[in-house]
């Protein structure tokens, strides 16, 4: 690939980047782990990096779990890692309703997981939407489904109990006059081991927005809200952080988006190829696509670490 982005991180040059750098901030599914198995050797780079001083942040765009939830899968994997240091997109639109729409004291219906309504209860809002919801009556009772009066914002994050029925509610509270849309993220895809994938939120999202013919604000990656949660508390300084990430169009982008050195693994989404057709189309809105180093694995940094 010509051009001086998306070279191959190895040899000196990982020693020279990671001296560049305070603060790494890493995307979870398909970076440190794919479903329940670590990603072989990323405990004992986050673990290294963190013995060498450097400030390591979790910041990912699955919604499924707290960050309380998510601390404690990674110390069962072998990660040295505080709940204060996940930047989940539960923990995220949670901060964002509050800070941002407001919403502290107030009610929004969820399709979305447990994990989120903890999150959102923990900062003082109501919700109401989580668990089934069959379908029930005929077709001509369904625009008429009863709705909570204090329902303020339709949130969508993943949701494993998505139905028709959930997406016939969003749509009936969106066409309340000052009701606010909010989503977590527009992942298509969630990796998993041995390289099989699920459907992700953004599936669930785009079927929402379909239906209300409305379009959502999203909190998650690319947004820079979920990096300004991390700058905004701990005081990071943009142009010393690295973002480390599968995914071109959510991890890659925040970081080009925020300043930041960017790193693509290519043990989750994207390949070198994707990011060789973003820098080749000569569009501006695909160059933030393009990172600036790319390795196999995050274990590509060990020798670096251990020497």
């Amino acid at each position: 690939m010509s051009g001086s982005k998306c070279a191959r991180l190895s040899g000196a040059l990982v020693r020279d980047v990671l001296d560049s750098v305070d603060c790494v901030l890493f995307d979870c599914d398909g970076v440190i782990w794919r479903g329940e198995q670590a990603v072989p050797g990323a405990p004992q780079v986050v673990n290294l990096l963190k013995e060498k001083g450097k400030r390591v942040f979790f910041v990912t765009n699955n919604s499924t779990k707290t960050r309380k939830m998510y601390a404690e899968k990674m110390s069962a994997l072998g990660l040295r890692a505080a709940e204060d240091e996940v930047f989940s997109t539960a923990f995220c639109c949670a901060a964002y309703l509050r800070a941002v729409c407001r919403l502290e004291g107030g009610k929004v219906y969820l399709v979305g997981s447990e994990a989120m309504a903890r999150e959102l209860e923990a900062v003082g809002i109501r919700q109401t939407g989580v668990g089934p919801d069959h379908v029930s009556g005929r077709p001509s009772d369904w625009a008429n489904v009863p709705l909570d009066p204090d329902v303020k914002a339709v949130v969508v994050g993943f949701d494993e109990h998505f139905s028709f029925m959930k997406v016939n509610r969003a749509m009936q509270y969106l066409a309340r006059p000052g009701c606010l849309f909010v989503g977590t993220n527009r992942d298509s895809r969630l990796p998993l081991e041995g390289g099989k994938a699920v459907p992700g939120t953004g599936c669930l999202l785009e079927a929402v927005e379909m239906a209300a013919q409305r379009q959502a604000q999203t909190v998650g990656k690319p947004n820079r809200f979920m990096f300004d949660c991390v700058a905004s508390k701990f005081g990071v300084d943009p142009g010393r952080c690295l973002m480390v990430g599968d995914r071109l169009d959510t991890d890659i982008m925040l970081g080009s988006n925020c300043g930041l050195k960017t790193l693509l693994t290519l043990t989750g989404v994207s390949t070198v190829a994707d990011a060789e057709a973003h820098q080749r189309s000569g569009c501006a809105d695909r160059q933030g696509m393009v990172p600036d180093y790319y390795v196999e694995s995050i274990a590509d940094l060990l020798p670096a670490l251990q020497g």
